[in-house]
This record gives structure tokens, C-alpha cells and sequence, in this order.
């Protein structure tokens, strides 16, 4: 019998653990890179981590592959061929920054403006927005504009947050849970480790989705919902639940505006509320039967009456909100033909809210004690939880809906309390607490203000005297008045155009502008290389920074290549977007686990220390000492060091001289140490007697002032009905010193109804629907986050190339067969793709994958590769302008109150591509690659 070679069953996984913080998506979770001789060998997750509990998905484990990849680059660059050609030649540090200093400087020093400087899905916000407000520019966002602004900003508005970021639902105790339209690409561990839990419990889940995948797959109830129609499901089960009664009242009474008195009246006054001599709004008290201050003590605030004052009527907000949804049009029948869903069952629906809420209450016994000093003996909640994401807020009636699925949760008593939804540290924040927009520039001086913020009416719009926007993208203007997050996928079109005013620096970091992050994606990339006639480019300068060699590398004029994840250091801030889970407030970094390693002898730099080098060499304001010297050595010297207000900074644990300062303290020198000793994270648990209620739990807002969230208490009450909306409504209808241009008139008064409304979104609205019958949408595969993922040598033999998935209904109807293409059109253009049928789907519906697309020569793949020969965008059929109306006018392709890009709203013909189809369409011409050629095989392996 032959030898069999003996196989080492125990071999040595590394002879090191380094713990960090994954990046390979939004997460956030922590990881141990197990290392050989000083290399990365493995990754897994951290068990200890707040964040993972130890699980890690493929994109986390695959993140070895991202540290390897063939595309990243290798060292500056200076464009010398045309743009978008990719031809450029290797420069040092020295001369980058130089020449991105020549550029800068004379911009500061007399046009600030005239930097466009948006970041894409970075996790340093608070800090490029830091440094672009010292720089003086109006025109700083990430990307948001165009991911998941309707969602935040309608949780900030009606709530104080919302989901995912904001808020997760109580996974141990709730027994009904709605997910409406999530990315699965986003919070997916979390997200699946909460429905583990679920399932194992019992708990019953209602998936709501055009598309059954992923979370909807293992959901009790799938409801295949019309695209676009989420608003006014939602709507009808808020009607059953009215009319059922079963609404928590005593909830909204305590918690909610539900018992504000709101002027009935016609005039200026009309829909804003009755306010005492001090400002505060008033309610009516049933005892005595006269309005009174909202938080006055000892009333019982009257829900259903109101009161009449020099003649004017003031009614409740809760009667104008019963008047409006008890109405017929949101009765079942009349709502089931258009959301794709039987009347029976959306009662079905409503009544298991209804039973779960209100039969299978959650009791904890546990005391606590409000903000108006009411002593309360425990803890009751409603199990039903919601979560929901860019599904229903991409569309341009996505704010509305998202704040009726908001007003939903409130009505049955279901925020913050146990079993429903709950907020993560250091959110909630109303409106209020938030800061309002800035664009207030001068030459040589920094910005006014933040950038980005919450308006609370006309007067915090950014606009000049004679109404014109004052940022390059529009935000906080009369075309978006309510963008907080801005509007990236309009920055490109819009200087393109000099509308409102031209700049001449466009400044990017990690924003796939030329690809998958816009709108129209063809057009743009002409816009980038467009010229004038004397051979300038439309847009004069445009520096970029990225890992790897992207489509949008190859239309920069400068190129600062970054870092991967493993090689720098990072700040998951309280400031930004920290990891915090409803029981603790937390916080991480991420620290050079290796040294960066490439080819060449300049090699990359991570790019929030080189901003601060450029910031120093522009001599900034927080960027440099008196004497002009630079303040910061690099990024990690920023995170130690930096404070936003005397004894908050970047990171909130290990603080002051000893290190145990809790969110507050001086800064401490050895506190990045103490991160990294600790696993790379920072935790402090929430106190019992303050984990729920947080928007009037006492306990919990002295809590959250000893760790610096804000500087005293701040208890709020929800806003069912949203007065700075109603104050944009009567500007449109002419009351005020602030008036919008006639033609947004009509629009803001139907779009920005303090309550939430639902309306068609436009393009189902104005278009030819015998022409465009179908609805076409993108999901983001769990395997891939934004475009990061599909160059990824693991993550690539999961999802290799993107299909055009079809009902059954639709395959029939075609004759498509096993090997197919389609052609889609839109009104704005065509692509091809192999087609592949669904079942599981929206008859009406067709979808592929986004972010898996790549154009020929980029990411280091070889130009015959399925992401770029089998695979293509929907973003070449979406315009981020609507068909032309016949009214002269071109529409924005967004929601008109948030800005938020409408990609979801994509109407399409679908037909049968001729016969030998191999090859997807458009076909771009493939752009030269800064970096080699990939090996046809690569072997990585780390020995002892």
C-alpha cells in the first residue's frame, strides 16, 4: 500500500494577534489579525468586541485579500495624458505636496469657495469636515446626499435618530419585527446576529421588499411591496390602528407633541403652534380647559379638544393626525391595488402590530425617574420593533415615508422603551440640539460655522440676498432646503454647468464620482474631461485620493494614494460615527498593524495625516502653532491631542493624566496605548436605572452630561407633527421675508406637510408608464460594500458579475430562456446584461446588483473579467434630472426636501437582446491602469 503523506491537523495560525477595527464595510467590528514573521496571515473576529462578539462575515475575513490587492497604488501620481485616460507619471511626496499647496493656497487666500471638497464613505467625517471648515469653503459633504439622508434626517426631525447609526431594535426582547428595504451590505452582522436571535426565540419577522434575498429569505412574512409605495402601506396600517384604537396614548401624552395646540386658522399663523409669552408651545388642560405651557406641572394635556383664542381655533396635533389618517384614502382597499398588497392583509398586518404591542407588553422592574421629576415603580414596553434603510429612502418621497414609518413606531409606544427601538449613544439629539448650516466665507478666513445641520425654517437657508444658492451642490437652498447631508451626486453636474458659480479645485477622497457614485454615470465622466474652447477643462484641477486604482483615479490631474485599513490609524469617533450599542457608549480605532509596503521608493501616506501636512503647509487655523510650525506630527498625534471643546476630543476613553477619564478629561498621551492593550475599543455601559426612556430619563441625561454628549439635560419631546416644516409651507404660500422661487412653490407646500404624507414619487408621476412599465432597482450584496469588495480576489468567487434578475410573470411574458440577455431603457439610455428569472419578486420589478460593475482597466482586473464584460450600473439609466415636463424647467431627480438622490425611482422597459449578446452595454473604452498588470495566479502564503 503506498506512503500517504501525514497531514498536520493543528498547523500554527500565527505566532501574533494584533487587534483593530475591521473596515471592509460600515460595521465597524473588531478583528484580530493573526500574524506570521511580522505578516498578516489571517483574520477573524474579535470575541470581545461590543460591536461583532466575535463574528466576522466574508467581507471581514476577505479583508486580507483587500490588503494584498493588486490595485493598490503605489505612489503619487501626476496626470500627463488626458484626463481619464490614466496616464500618469510617479512624483515624490514633496512635489505632491507642493503642487497641491501651489493649487490650494491662492483659493484660501482669495476664493475659499472655489474648493469643492467632498469625501465619499470615509469614517472621518467630523475631521475632513474640521479641516475644510478652517480652510474656509462652503463646499464640504460626504457622501449621504445620495446613500440614506431621508432616513437620518426624518429620524432626526420627528425622533432625535434613526436606524442603524442612531438606533437598533431591543434583538433581546422584541417578539414582532418589520424590515423595511435594508442594504445588506450595511450593519450585516449586527443585523444578522439580532435576527439569530429573534429566530430563536420565536419572534416573528415581516420582511417588506420589492426583492426576496437575503434578511427576507429567512423572514416569517414577505411582503413583495410595489416600489415606491412604502409610505402609503405604512399609512394604511396607521389608519387600522386608529380606528382599532389601539394607539398608546398615555405614551403620547408624555412623550410626544401629540397635545400641542397648532393654529386652525388661514393666515401667517396658520399650522404653527399656539406659544406662551415665553416661546413654549401649549397644550390644553382638561382640568381647567385652558392652554398652558407644555411642561407645566400637575396638567392632563388634552388630546382631542382645543381652544379658541381672540377668535383663532387651536387644535391638537393628535385631532389633526386622527382627521387625516381615518380618512378613507388610507383605508386598505383603497391603497391595496397600488402598494401590490391584499387589503386582508395588510388588517393582517396591523392587527399582529396590534396584538403584540398591546397583549404581550414588556414589564422590567426597574425604578426610574423622568425629567419632570415623576417617579416611575418600572419599565414597560411594546415588542415590535422596525428597522429600515436606503430601500425606503432612496426615492423621492423617501423623507415622508420615512417619517410615517417613524410616526408608526411613536403611535404604538415602541421608541425607547423595551422590546421596540432603541437609541445608541450618543444619539438622541432633536433638531435642536444640533447645529444649524454654515456658509458664511471670506478670503484667508475659516468658515462661520459647521458646514452641515439641521435648518429650523427658511431663515437657516444658505442662500443670498437675491436667493441663490451659496454651495456648489445646492444644499440648504430652496431646491433641497433640509439637505444635512448635502448633496454630492450634484456637485460634478453643477460645476460643470458653473451653477450656481464655478470653481476651480475639486478635491475627492474615496468618492467613486466616475463610476458607481453618481447619476448618469456616462455623462459624467464627460463632464470631468469636458473642455472650453480654449482647451482648459471645465473643472479646472482635480485631486483625488483613494487605496487603489478606481475609475475615478484616472480623471484626477493629482493623485495622494492612501493607505489600506491595516496600515494607518483611524478614529470611529463619538464626534463621527462611533460603535456604540443601545446599553453602552463606545468607541475604537484602527492602528497600523503593519507598516505600508510598496514597490518604489515614495510608496503612499494615509490620507487624513496628509491633510493635516497640507493643512499645515496652508498654515490653517488649529493646524499650525503661533510660530507657524504644525501642530500635529501626524493623524495619531491628532486623535491624542486635538480637543472640539475643552475636554472632548476624538476618542472618549482612557482621558485625563491617569487615564480614566469617561468621554471628558485632558488629553492623554498614552491613550492610543490604551486602546490598542484593550482590543482597540473603549466601552462604558449605560446605567440600569437609565437604558431606556434616554429622551426623558434623568438618570440617563446627567449620564450622558458627565460623558460630554452635550453640556447640560436636554429631554425632548418627539415630534409627531414637525412645525419647521409647516414654516417652509407658508413661505411657499407667501408669508415671510424669505420666499422661494414661484416655479418650487407648488412642490414645497404639497412635499413638506408637518404630518407625514405619502405622494407618488415623480418619475412614477410624470412618466409614460406604457412606455416604462417596469420598476428597476439595485440591492448591495452582502459579499461587497460600495466597489471595494469586487476587486477582491475572495469576494470576487461570490459574486462575480451582475445579472438582470426578473419575475417569473416578466420571463413568461418575454420568452426569456437559460442564457438570455435583456436590453433595458430608460428615458434616459440602455444597457445589457445576461438576465436570470426570480421568483421571489415583484411581478412589476426587475433588479441587479450594485457596486459589482467595473469599466476595463480599472481595479488592477483583467479587461476581460466578468465585472466589466457581464456586468453593468443601472446608474447609466438614472439622470440626476427628470425627463424634461414641456415646462421649460429641468427637474431634480431627488427628493425635494432632503436632496436625497432618487435612485430607486428608475422606470424601464425591458426586451430581449438580439440574438449572440455577449458582452454588456455601454462598453466603455478601458482606462490605462497606474498600476501592473494582475498575475494571471497569485499565491500568498505566510511560513514560519
Amino acid at each position: 500500500m503506498p506512503s500517504q503523506p501525514t497531514p498536520d491537523l493543528s498547523p500554527q495560525v500565527s505566532d501574533e494577534v494584533r487587534k483593530t477595527t475591521c473596515y471592509m464595510c460600515a460595521c465597524r467590528c473588531g478583528i484580530d489579525v493573526h500574524m506570521k514573521a511580522g505578516r498578516v496571515a489571517y483574520i477573524e473576529g474579535n470575541r470581545d468586541h461590543p460591536v461583532n462578539k466575535g463574528v466576522l462575515c466574508a467581507k471581514g475575513s476577505a479583508g486580507i485579500m483587500q490588503h494584498l490587492s493588486p490595485a493598490r497604488l503605489r505612489a503619487p501620481l501626476k496626470r500627463v495624458g488626458p484626463r481619464g485616460s490614466g496616464e500618469f507619471e510617479e512624483i515624490s511626496w514633496d512635489e505632491a505636496l507642493k503642487l497641491a499647496t501651489d493649487w490650494l493656497k491662492p483659493l484660501r487666500d482669495t476664493a475659499p469657495e472655489k474648493l469643492a471638497f467632498f469625501t465619499g464613505r470615509d469614517q472621518s467625517q467630523s475631521f475632513t469636515g474640521w479641516w475644510a471648515q478652517a480652510f474656509g469653503t462652503p463646499n464640504w459633504a460626504a457622501h449621504g446626499g445620495f446613500c440614506s439622508v431621508n432616513m437620518a434626517a426624518a429620524g432626526i426631525y420627528t425622533m432625535g435618530g434613526s436606524f442603524w447609526e442612531f438606533g437598533q431594535p431591543d434583538w433581546d426582547r422584541t417578539k414582532l419585527f418589520l424590515l423595511f428595504g435594508v442594504a445588506e451590505d450595511h450593519d450585516s452582522n449586527p443585523i444578522k446576529m439580532g435576527l439569530g436571535k429573534l429566530k430563536a426565540r420565536g419572534a416573528r419577522v415581516i420582511g417588506v421588499n420589492p426583492i426576496r434575498s437575503g434578511y427576507n429569505a429567512i423572514a416569517d412574512d414577505w411582503i413583495g411591496i410595489t416600489p415606491g409605495t412604502d409610505g402609503l402601506f405604512i399609512l394604511s396600517l396607521v389608519h387600522e390602528l386608529l380606528r382599532a384604537g389601539k394607539i398608546d396614548l398615555t405614551y403620547l401624552i408624555r412623550y410626544t407633541n401629540a397635545s400641542y395646540l397648532v393654529n386652525a386658522h388661514d393666515g401667517a399663523e396658520k399650522g404653527l403652534f399656539l406659544r406662551d409669552a415665553a416661546g413654549k408651545p401649549m397644550v390644553r388642560d382638561r382640568r381647567t380647559g385652558h392652554a398652558v405651557a407644555w411642561d407645566s406641572p400637575d396638567i392632563s394635556p388634552d388630546l382631542a379638544n382645543g381652544v379658541e383664542i381672540g377668535g383663532v381655533t387651536h387644535l391638537p396635533v393628535f385631532r389633526h393626525l386622527a382627521d387625516r389618517y381615518l380618512a378613507p384614502d388610507y383605508a386598505p382597499e383603497a391603497v391595496a391595488k397600488r402598494c401590490g398588497i391584499a387589503p386582508a392583509r395588510i388588517r393582517a398586518i396591523a392587527s399582529e402590530i396590534a396584538r403584540v404591542a398591546f397583549e404581550e407588553e414588556i414589564t422590567i422592574n426597574q425604578p426610574w425617574t423622568d425629567f419632570r421629576g415623576v417617579k416611575h415603580a418600572t419599565m414597560t414596553g411594546r415588542p415590535v420593533a422596525m428597522h429600515a434603510m436606503r430601500g425606503v429612502s432612496a426615492h423621492s418621497n423617501g423623507f415622508q415615508t420615512a417619517r410615517a414609518l417613524h410616526m408608526l413606531q411613536i403611535l404604538i409606544g415602541s421608541v425607547e422603551t423595551p422590546g421596540g427601538f432603541r437609541f445608541k449613544p450618543p444619539y438622541p439629539k432633536p433638531p435642536e440640539a444640533h447645529p444649524r448650516p454654515h456658509a458664511g466665507h471670506s478670503p484667508g478666513q475659516p468658515l462661520d460655522g459647521p458646514h452641515l445641520g439641521y435648518p429650523l425654517g427658511p431663515e437657516h437657508l444658505l442662500i443670498d440676498e437675491t436667493g441663490q444658492p451659496k454651495r456648489i451642490d445646492k444644499a440648504f437652498s430652496w431646491d433641497a432646503p433640509l439637505s444635512a447631508h448635502g448633496l454630492m451626486h450634484m456637485v460634478i453636474s453643477n460645476a460643470h454647468a458653473g451653477d450656481p458659480y464655478e470653481i476651480d479645485t475639486l478635491f475627492l477622497y474615496m468618492a467613486n464620482m466616475a463610476w458607481n457614485s453618481s447619476m448618469n454615470t456616462s455623462a459624467v465622466m464627460d463632464m470631468l474631461t469636458d473642455q472650453n474652447d480654449d482647451g482648459s477643462y471645465k473643472i479646472p484641477r482635480i485631486i483625488y485620493s483613494d487605496a487603489y486604482s478606481s475609475e475615478m483615479v484616472a480623471f484626477a490631474d493629482l493623485i495622494l494614494p492612501d493607505t489600506t485599513y491595516l496600515e494607518r490609524h483611524d478614529c470611529i469617533s463619538l464626534l463621527d460615527r462611533p460603535i456604540c450599542e443601545a446599553e453602552a457608549l463606545a468607541d475604537s480605532i484602527r492602528w497600523p498593524v503593519v507598516a505600508p509596503d510598496r514597490p518604489g521608493h515614495e510608496g503612499v501616506r494615509p490620507f487624513q495625516s496628509v491633510l493635516l501636512d497640507l493643512g499645515a503647509r496652508l498654515g490653517l487655523p488649529g493646524m499650525v502653532h503661533d510660530d507657524g510650525t504644525p501642530k500635529f506630527k501626524d493623524y495619531a498625534d491628532y486623535i491624542t491631542n486635538h480637543e472640539r471643546r475643552p475636554g472632548v476630543g476624538p476618542l472618549a476613553g482612557f482621558r485625563g493624566p491617569d487615564g480614566t477619564g469617561k468621554g471628558r478629561g485632558s488629553p492623554n498621551p498614552e491613550q492610543i496605548d490604551r486602546y490598542i492593550e484593550n482590543g482597540g475599543f473603549w466601552i462604558d455601559h449605560i446605567p440600569e436605572e437609565a437604558l431606556f426612556f434616554k429622551p426623558w430619563n434623568a438618570a440617563y441625561q446627567d449620564w450622558a452630561v458627565a460623558r460630554g454628549l452635550f453640556d447640560s439635560p436636554q429631554p425632548y419631546v418627539f415630534n409627531l407633527y414637525v412645525e419647521p416644516l409647516r414654516k417652509f409651507q407658508l413661505a411657499a404660500e407667501g408669508h415671510g421675508h424669505r420666499q422661494p422661487p414661484d416655479h418650487l412653490r407648488a412642490r414645497l407646500m404639497e412635499t413638506m406637510d408637518p404630518l407625514p404624507i405619502w405622494y407618488p414619487t415623480f418619475t412614477d408621476a410624470d412618466s409614460d408608464s406604457a412606455s416604462y412599465p417596469l420598476h428597476a432597482l439595485t440591492q448591495r450584496p452582502m459579499a461587497h460594500y460600495h466597489s471595494w469588495g469586487s476587486q477582491n480576489a475572495w469576494l470576487r468567487q461570490i459574486h462575480g458579475h451582475t445579472p438582470l434578475y426578473v419575475s417569473g410573470y416578466l420571463w413568461a411574458q418575454h420568452g426569456f430562456e437559460a442564457g438570455d440577455w435583456a436590453t433595458l431603457t430608460s428615458p434616459h439610455g440602455r444597457i445589457t446584461l445576461p438576465v436570470v428569472r426570480m421568483d421571489a419578486l415583484n411581478p412589476q420589478t426587475v433588479w441587479t446588483w450594485n457596486a459589482i460593475a467595473k469599466r476595463r482597466g480599472a481595479w488592477a482586473l483583467n479587461e476581460q473579467a466578468p465585472e466589466a464584460t457581464k456586468s453593468t450600473l443601472l446608474n447609466h439609466l438614472i439622470h440626476e434630472l427628470l425627463p424634461p415636463k414641456g415646462d421649460g424647467l429641468r427637474w431634480a431627480n431627488s427628493d425635494p426636501i432632503t436632496g436625497q438622490a432618487a435612485w430607486y425611482d428608475l422606470r424601464v422597459r425591458i426586451e430581449k437582446a438580439p440574438v449572440g449578446q455577449t458582452v454588456s452595454y455601454p462598453a466603455h473604452k478601458p482606462q490605462s491602469s497606474p498600476v501592473p498588470a494582475p498575475p494571471r495566479n497569485l499565491a500568498h502564503q505566510v511560513k514560519d
